[in-house]
């Protein structure tokens, strides 16, 4: 499956996500290719629809996306069990992955 993680420069969360989704992966079953896509300026991420950073798109769809979302420049948070963060947990994105292959 092909995994997108977008991100800007200052993001201090999309290693993390890379180092999450591939994790996911592995307790998924699910194989990835992973690339890395920087956005880096505001008419870049109308462009793409970017949500903030980091964004996960899975075959181009990002699983965590919000309708109303504004693409920005911007650290995205996610809601996880334990409160918001700048990532999303390994066990959010190994459901993805197994719903997006599913």
């Amino acid at each position: 499956m092909d995994v997108t993680v977008l991100y800007f420069a200052g993001c201090p969360s999309w290693r993390t996500t890379v180092e999450r989704v591939h994790m996911a992966a592995e307790q998924a079953s699910v194989p990835v290719e992973v690339t890395t896509l920087a956005v880096e300026t505001i008419e870049e991420a109308q462009r793409v629809g970017f949500a903030g950073s980091p964004t996960v798109w899975l075959e181009g769809t990002d699983p965590f996306g919000q309708p109303d979302a504004v693409p920005a420049l911007a650290c995205r948070v996610y809601a996880t069990a334990d409160g918001m963060a700048g990532s999303p947990t390994v066990r959010q994105l190994a459901d993805a992955l197994r719903q997006r292959a599913a």
